[in-house]
């Protein structure tokens, strides 16, 4: 006894249309849902800037302190912030010869670098913390040093 696929279609089929009695049914002018539509994406548009611009707040806050702080201290002690310029200059100098010696030890041992992870280990072990300490040291004395007042400053 064969079955007719109609009538099963129609036993598991749902009605989800609204009711036609109702005048809510009726369907509604394109352009006013177009109109609707940008004008969420409008107010969304301007919680999204809202909620970006309390990030930024957020993420600013902290280095603003830090740079105030900064400048602060450099005007407390501006011989000592001079005297960061001076050792930041000198020691400036000497990552220079420091990197040249590194950049001339690897052009000679180039081959036994990339041939032997012990020379590549030893390599690092070499140069690798005292090339991270001398920029740690640069930068701390970079950012202590007092700002070479040019000549528009020293006018005002």
């Amino acid at each position: 006894m064969p079955h007719d696929p109609r009538q099963l279609s129609a036993m598991f089929s749902i009605d989800v249309s609204a009711d036609p009695r109702s005048e809510a049914n009726r369907v509604a002018d394109p352009n006013e849902l177009i109109i609707g539509l940008l004008r969420q994406m409008v107010d969304n548009q301007k919680k999204e800037i809202h909620l970006l611009e309390e990030i930024s707040g957020h993420l600013t806050a902290a280095q603003k302190q830090r740079a105030s702080e900064l400048t602060a201290w450099k005007e407390a002690n501006p011989h000592l912030a001079s005297s960061c310029r001076s050792a930041a200059e000198t020691l400036g100098k000497v990552q220079t010869q420091f990197l040249q010696t590194l950049t001339e030890d690897i052009a000679f041992n180039e081959e036994s670098l990339s041939d032997s992870d012990f020379m590549l280990n030893e390599f690092v072990d070499r140069f690798g913390p005292r090339l991270a300490h001398l920029n740690g040291v640069l930068q701390v004395l970079s950012q202590l040093s007092a700002n070479a007042p040019s000549s528009s400053d020293s006018a005002k």
